[in-house]
């Protein structure tokens, strides 16, 4: 395999392959993978003998981990300004994939998080199979999900995306599909035949066709017969509510999510919350990421996104120093901050997207 070429592209029949080829950094994404990506699909879109892409991860790990987590470290701990550029491209990258004119597909095997949810659950046809662990984590390191991914919690069943954005938990193959992340499981050894019956597929329908085919019912998940304690402790715009009714609801499992809450950023948890219930009004996809841009940007400039990847990556002591420390101290004007516009700074997706539409 060749470790030099973070991004591996080829084209088998009719099928353009994307193949992210960081195994050893479990395919985290850099910069260079991005605008890699972006080209590729470029290339993709105006070619006619290619009727779809695939997207997968090289090594047996998983598709992606996120981003290059300990560059985006070294970058605000030293005062760089690099990871916003990167944030950029990686979230003009999303819109892309969700708007990309012919089949996206993505098979989310293995560890899919972060940045890995961003290009792929954003696909037509997104694949996950037994060994699939699918989370947005952010909390856990003192930052807020981006990606898109607060438009993908906020539009899952119930409060769902809620439990999973704040609690940062990771979900096999049934819980992705319950929560909307995912559309087919395909067990992993039928992968191998599903590529090569896709190289042949002339038409988006015929793809489809040909994933239902190598498709089969995924095995039980977690979450369904958790969905009555946590549609209603979820059902509030208060982290200190929903801590309240998690650790009175007299369910151990509530009670076990309160706590690996509580051990979470503060400011993340307060500011992902609000994101979360404005990602949900404002409805599109370009929209949350605008959004999205302006909380990255704020978080980046925050204490708490250094020392979380410090303790959680670097270090790995799993005892982050959260500033503020305590949830009470996290005022309205705090978390008002994140979601200050930017000027001339600004992402700009959504008014992109009207104007492309009006054309």
């Amino acid at each position: 395999m060749n470790y030099e070429d973070p991004v591996l592209l080829r084209t088998e029949g009719r099928i353009r392959h994307i193949t992210l080829n960081r195994p050893r950094a479990l395919n985290a994404l850099n910069h260079a993978m991005v605008l890699r990506m972006d080209e590729a699909l470029g290339e993709a879109e105006v070619d006619d003998a290619v009727t779809a892409v695939l997207i997968t991860g090289a090594g047996e790990r998983g598709l992606c981990a996120g981003g290059d987590i300990r560059s985006i470290h070294e970058d605000a701990r030293s005062g760089g300004g690099t990871s916003v550029d990167f944030w950029r491209d990686e979230y003009r990258l999303n819109a892309r994939i969700a708007r990309f004119p012919k089949p996206y597909v993505a098979v989310m095997d293995g560890i899919v998080m972060g940045g890995g949810v961003g290009v792929s659950a954003h696909g037509d046809v997104r694949i996950v199979t037994e060994r699939s662990r699918v989370a947005m984590p952010e909390t856990g390191i003192g930052f807020v999900p981006d990606v898109g991914g607060t438009h993908l919690l906020s539009t899952a069943p119930g409060e769902l995306g809620t439990h999973l954005a704040l609690t940062a938990d990771a979900v096999g193959a049934a819980d992705a599909l319950l929560c909307g992340l995912a559309d087919h499981f395909v067990p992993s050894h039928r992968l191998a035949g599903l590529t090569t019956a896709l190289a042949d597929c002339g038409t988006a329908a015929e793809v489809e066709e040909t994933v239902r085919q190598y498709a089969s019912p995924a095995p039980g998940g977690e979450l369904a017969e958790h969905r009555e304690w946590i549609d209603s402790c979820y059902r509030s715009d208060s982290v200190e509510e929903i801590l309240d009714r998690l650790g009175t609801s007299g369910v151990p499992a509530a009670k076990e999510a309160a706590e690996t809450i509580l051990a979470k950023s503060p400011t993340a948890l307060k500011v992902t919350l609000a994101a979360l219930r404005r990602a949900r009004r404002l409805g599109s996809l370009e929209e949350a990421l605008d959004q999205e841009y302006r909380t990255s940007c704020t978080a980046f400039t925050r204490p708490d996104l250094v020392e979380g990847v410090r303790a959680q990556i670097i270090d790995k002591d799993r005892n982050p120093q959260w500033n503020p420390a305590d949830l009470a101290d996290v005022t309205e004007a705090d978390v008002a901050l994140f979601f200050a516009p930017l000027g001339d700074r600004e992402l700009g997706l959504a008014a992109a997207s009207r104007t492309t539409d009006e054309a």
